[in-house]
């Protein structure tokens, strides 16, 4: 049986977005019985040449949602607006919503109208570079590892901040059955 590609994108962004809303809160939980500043948190960075939590957790809204709508627009571009982004306490709990937002999106999508999709074109576009794929190499060379890249570093820094959150939080709700 060939994997569809409804499962490869929105069943993977799925489960992780939702694990990913499960150790947000819980983030967020001990960031407040702690007395952790949240600010210091959104702007956390695991090495001084990444980007900070914030940029991570949006990001990987971004590789999920806008991923699903390239497929049908055909076009993907960076999330421009997370860059440098100067994160103030709010930003924690929009944080929370826009991934519960993206959880809501995926649940909304039709596998048949997905699976329509395979084997269109979906071109990156940065500034005037342009990289074209098909919808299955853009998925899994491109969208995939960047998504679970941004989820694991977000992940990973409220692990270094002392968040109580171990490995089935990241994975979330597991397809498994046959």
């Amino acid at each position: 049986m060939a994997t569809k590609l409804y499962d490869l994108t929105v069943g993977s962004y799925t489960q992780v977005l939702e694990g990913t809303v499960s150790f947000l809160e819980k983030g967020l939980k001990h960031c407040e019985s702690e007395g952790i500043n949240l600010t210091d948190v959104l702007d956390c960075v695991l090495y001084e040449d990444m980007q900070n939590f914030y940029f991570q957790v949006m990001s990987l809204n971004h590789h999920s949602v806008k991923t699903i709508e390239a497929l049908s627009s055909g076009e993907f571009a960076p999330p421009m607006h997370a860059f440098n982004h100067k994160p103030t306490e709010d930003d924690f709990e929009r944080l929370i919503a826009a991934t519960k937002e993206s959880v809501a999106f995926m649940h909304g999508q039709s596998a048949d109208e997905i699976d329509d999709l395979a084997g269109k074109t979906i071109v990156f576009k940065l500034g005037a570079n342009e990289m074209p794929f098909t919808t299955e190499n853009f998925v899994l060379s491109f969208s995939l590892p960047n998504f679970y890249f941004h989820a694991t570093t977000a992940y990973d820094i409220l692990r270094m901040k002392g968040v109580k959150i171990g490995k089935m939080d990241f994975l979330g709700k597991m397809r498994i059955g046959a």
